[in-house]
């Protein structure tokens, strides 16, 4: 049984020992970890374009790419995973109960228009430009133009979200 388990699993394998076959046991199991760390992290994650999102997804990637590739030991690799998921987890309900923590983690809202007229102060400050502005104006609020929306916003995932004027 031990001869098996090291065929497939590569237990004590490392980057330059580990074998094609023991590589892709490791890729299924790492898989279905994978799999089960984001339903514990809960759908925002991928779902959520933040900063605080964008590092999960990146960090959980390279974290766990590591046991595949037996670069660390495998089990260790999966429970920092696991702790990093966690972490999320905290700092997400942190956010939730605390205006601070949230800003601190997930950024702010910046009002980049006001009835029709640009903030130049705001567009300046986030380096984006009044053709910066019109796009998101096309795009995410099917506006032609700055007089025809109430407010613009820069929200903390980083989209510009349209509030049209009423008719």
């Amino acid at each position: 049984m031990a001869d098996l388990l090291d065929f497939l699993f590569g237990p004590h394998a490392d980057s330059h020992t580990i074998t094609a076959v023991q590589m892709t046991t490791r890729a299924i199991i790492v898989f279905f970890a994978a799999l089960t760390l984001l339903r514990l992290s809960g759908p925002r994650t991928f779902g959520g374009s933040t900063a605080f999102d964008m590092v999960v997804k990146i960090m959980l990637g390279a974290i766990l790419s590591r046991a595949v590739a037996a670069a660390s030991p495998f089990w260790g690799t999966l429970l920092a995973g696991l702790v990093f998921v966690l972490l999320h987890r905290g700092l997400a309900w942190a956010s939730y109960h605390s205006d601070w923590v949230g800003k601190l983690v997930k950024g702010q809202v910046y009002v980049l228009a006001e009835k029709g007229q640009p903030n130049a102060e705001q567009l300046h400050k986030l380096k984006l430009s009044e053709k910066d502005l019109r796009e998101g104006l096309h795009e995410n609020g099917n506006v032609a133009e700055l007089a025809d929306t109430e407010a613009v916003y820069l929200e903390r995932d980083g989209s510009i979200s349209v509030v049209k004027k009423k008719d």
